[in-house]
């Protein structure tokens, strides 16, 4: 299960389990015609690297660091291609969030893609005519990406 950032659970101690409105960070990783993909450790599913957006943090910057921390892999945010509002999610200890997800298409730099924390339990490139199965959000978050012509998706 991906671990709750510090700041999340000092409001956690202010407001129960009340929904949070939370800023997310979407990197689809791409090389040529394939994309970086981890393997999710809490629910098994194939996405593009996410994460939280810490107080203060630049979406971008999201991006680049949880792509280090999750995958071990140093990348460059190229543009922001989608902005979308996730549905609220409730988790099993009754906490409930709402995530603004900022998606932004990146490039490989340089590092060999690798489980690099506990949120994954697999990272790999995927050609992307071959993708694993992914639900519709993140394929449609990969499409952004892949397809990105200079004007950002408002989804």
């Amino acid at each position: 299960m991906a671990p709750t950032p510090d700041f999340v659970l000092r409001l956690r101690e202010h407001v129960g389990h009340a929904p949070l409105w939370l800023s997310g960070s979407t990197a689809v990783v791409l090389d040529d015609d394939r994309v970086l993909l981890v393997r999710r450790a809490d629910t098994g599913a194939w996405t593009p690297i996410s994460g939280i957006v810490d107080p203060g943090e630049h979406p971008a910057t999201t991006a680049v660091r949880e792509a280090l921390e999750e995958a071990g892999v140093v990348i460059e945010v190229e543009a922001l291609v989608r902005v979308h509002v996730l549905p609220p999610t409730t988790y099993g200890n009754g906490d409930v969030t709402q995530y603004l997800d900022l998606v932004h298409r990146c490039r490989h730099v340089s590092g060999e893609p690798h489980v690099a924390d506990e949120e994954s339990v697999d990272v790999r490139w995927f050609a992307l005519d071959a993708l694993p199965p992914m639900s519709d959000d993140m394929l449609a978050r990969l499409d952004a990406a892949v397809a990105f012509d200079g004007t950002v998706r408002l989804a």
